[in-house]
Parts: structure tokens; C-alpha cells; sequence
């Protein structure tokens, strides 16, 4: 019989190009449309193929990334 029941784990489907990527230590990547809210509740809308969102709170253009990131984690290891 086909398409049995499989137990267990199944594989994760494959998405060539995944709207969020989430970058180790980094920011999270959008590809594509987006509305981001920020902190005080604005609405920015994403203008760019892919956009860059600020996840470590250092960003001085926020809700964007600013590369702050990689100095956090630079001083951390002094």
C-alpha cells in the first residue's frame, strides 16, 4: 500500500528560499514584503529584496541591524 503511515521523525520540507532565516549570533533576514513594528509600535515596511532585523537590542537604527552585533559578541569573549 502506498502512502503508509510512517512512525517517528519526519524530514523537514524543503524551502528553497524561506521568507525568515534566522543568522546564528546575527540578525534575522526577510526576504521580501514585510511589515516590522518596532518598540514604540511603528510601522516600517520592508523596501529591500532582503532586510536585515536587529535581535540583539544594540542596533542604533532599530528595528534594523546595524552590524552592533558583532562587537556584543567580540567584547564577550575579551
Amino acid at each position: 500500500m502506498t502512502g503508509e503511515f510512517q512512525p517517528g521523525p519526519q524530514p523537514e520540507p524543503q524551502v528553497e528560499h524561506p521568507d525568515v532565516i534566522f543568522c546564528p549570533d546575527g540578525p534575522m533576514l526577510l526576504r521580501g514584503d514585510h511589515v516590522i513594528e518596532d518598540e514604540d509600535g511603528n510601522a516600517h515596511r520592508t523596501t529591500r529584496p532582503v532586510s536585515a532585523v536587529c535581535r540583539c537590542g544594540g542596533s542604533m537604527i532599530k528595528p534594523w541591524c546595524d552590524g552592533t552585533h558583532k562587537l556584543l559578541r567580540r567584547s564577550s569573549r575579551d
